[in-house]
């Protein structure tokens, strides 16, 4: 089943609810769309569980929002469709940008309706570079992300796909021309000026806070050859701060190792939801 929520502030969330049981909800990266996590919810629906993914406002097919796009929102809009589906004891999956939504929605608002939390080359503690994050990505690098996405975010979009996203950029990649289109695809569905703040969002958001609050057991996996989220700066440090961790990295894996390595991941996420 699709279908849409309307936020406090009439913004369309789109979602998709697929089968019956044990719920798990899937936050996508930046700037994609639920439509990224096909191969979890093809895999965790066969598996007898009931698979929930949504667009994030101003991505894939929720509302082109001009404003509201940080994260105090993206929170709050997960949490108006784990209530509005009234969810219980559901497994919250977050990639890259969707690992903080995850992170500051379960810290401020789903603590009694989540069992376990899985982040995947996610964004927090904190990505940009600062006094308090010394080993930081610097400022200068998400400068240049708002750049290239207003002199022509089309063709800065294919070059993230075509190269570091998937690490199609290394040499030997086994580059999949399907793989590049549909991230392009669903970074075109979205609104540009969602895509722009949301780099602000992902980039210097800071969750220590949040991190520090939650108990839940949760599943910290990266890639470390993650050329987007690098997994010293935030994997390692995340599974330090959160209080039941386990954390597994993986030697040569890249940001989009859900898609290029779903099977290994798949795999691993099932045995920590069953265990």
């Amino acid at each position: 089943m699709n279908d849409t929520i309307t936020t406090k502030d009439g913004v369309e969330i789109f979602y998709k609810d697929w089968g019956k049981g044990q719920p798990i909800v899937f936050s996508h990266g930046w700037p994609l769309s639920s439509d990224d996590w096909d191969a979890q919810m093809l895999f965790f629906a066969a598996q007898g569980f009931r698979v929930i993914a949504h667009d994030r406002r101003g991505h894939g097919r929720s509302s082109q929002t001009f404003e509201g796009n940080d994260m105090d929102h993206y929170a709050a809009d997960l949490a108006a469709l784990t209530e509005k589906l009234d969810l219980h004891d559901a497994i919250h999956i977050g990639h890259s940008t969707g690992g903080g939504e995850v992170v500051h929605y379960v810290a401020n608002y789903g603590m009694k309706r989540t069992a376990k939390i899985v982040l995947v080359g996610a964004v927090p503690p904190i990505m940009v570079k600062n006094a308090n994050n010394p080993d930081g990505t610097p400022l200068e690098v998400f400068d240049g992300f708002r750049q290239a996405l207003l002199a022509n975010r089309a063709q800065f979009f294919l070059d993230i796909a075509s190269g570091p996203f998937y690490g199609f950029n290394r040499p030997g990649a086994h580059v999949s021309q399907g793989t590049i289109r549909n991230w392009w695809r669903q970074g075109m569905m979205g609104g540009a000026q969602a895509h722009y703040d949301c780099i602000k969002a992902f980039s210097e958001t800071d969750f220590n806070d949040d991190l520090k609050k939650i108990d839940l057991p949760a599943l910290v996996l990266h890639g470390d050859d993650d050329q987007v989220v690098p997994y010293k700066d935030a994997g390692v440090l995340s599974a330090k701060i959160l209080k039941n961790a386990t954390l597994k990295i993986y030697p040569g894996y890249p940001h989009g190792m859900l898609t290029t390595h779903a099977d290994e991941l798949n795999k691993d996420i099932l045995a920590f939801i069953r265990g």
